[in-house]
């Protein structure tokens, strides 16, 4: 099989090399100087020039706050050019595997959201998101839809590096403790994927929930990431929403239920604090 990834330099796509480095299969990964997903002419002549089995849409708008500035280019990215992606593989035949995310729910919800509760985003990042979702139903293209959360890895900007530069070089920081939700550490998210794919189980098409087993809040998150970077000396101090506001809202409560995920492919999902245990080790 040759399987095309999109956004191949971001967080997942990075881990995604790595999981399928030993592959059997062909992998091609690809960004914008590869591959412009805006473009229908790029699409379809790579599709032409390729025998396209699977596409992996890791490329995305990720950009929480600034896309409450500039919806129209996360729109670009985030559902416009799923769209075009969902056509192609409608028209070759090929099964397109797309990272959506929590942030299509509203948050109001006290258990955790299975893949039939009813989005209602918040900001303009959920929104763009759950465009794109809808554009690939509309498309009629064979499609694994995962929603993930808070995705942090060794690979470039995120949350875990973040606290772990604040915590080595603060005395103090405040952190969000009214939102709830669950990391997901972007090499889980890659070796599942890579399993769906090399196990032949990319035919079981719908929408599933992928994150770390467990809850917390951005504020329990800090404090095991310091505490595991051995960063003892900075106080870090629980805020609400209200005291830390951005630009666009985010979710109260946005754990996701992985059953569905877990029972359809057999699958083993690692607690969040085991693997932010192995990030901070690497």
């Amino acid at each position: 099989m040759t399987i095309l990834v999109t956004g191949g330099n971001g967080q997942l796509g990075c881990a995604l090399r790595l999981a399928s480095a030993e592959s059997r299969h062909r992998y091609i990964f690809t960004d914008i100087e590869e591959l412009d997903i805006t473009s229908s002419t790029a699409i379809e002549a790579f599709f032409n020039r390729e025998k396209v089995d699977v596409v992996v849409n890791c490329a995305a708008y990720t950009a929480v706050d600034l896309a409450e500035e500039n919806e129209a280019k996360a729109d670009e990215i985030n559902h416009k050019a799923v769209a075009l992606l969902a056509k192609a593989c409608k028209q070759h035949n090929a099964t397109l595997i797309h990272i959506s995310t929590d942030y299509i729910f509203s948050g109001n919800a006290d258990k955790p959201y299975n893949e039939n509760a009813e989005p209602a985003p918040l900001n303009a990042y959920g929104r763009t998101k759950l465009a794109g979702e809808r554009a690939i139903a509309e498309s009629g293209c064979k499609s694994i839809v995962l929603r993930t959360s808070w995705l942090y890895s060794e690979f470039g900007r995120n949350f875990v590096k973040t606290m772990r530069n604040l915590t080595a070089t603060r005395s103090e920081i405040r952190v969000v403790a009214d939102q709830i939700g669950t990391p997901t550490y972007a090499s889980d998210l890659a070796k599942a994927i890579t399993y769906i794919i090399e196990s032949g189980q990319s035919e079981k098409v719908g929408v599933y929930h992928y994150s770390n087993m467990g809850e917390c809040s951005w504020y329990d998150f800090a404090v095991e990431i310091a505490r595991l970077s051995g960063n003892l000396g900075c106080k870090i101090n629980p805020c609400t929403t209200a005291d830390y506001p951005t630009k666009a809202n985010r979710p109260r409560y946005s754990v996701l239920d992985k059953s569905k995920i877990i029972a359809t492919f057999n699958l083993t999902i690692p607690k969040w604090k085991e693997s932010l245990s192995k990030v901070v080790k690497r």
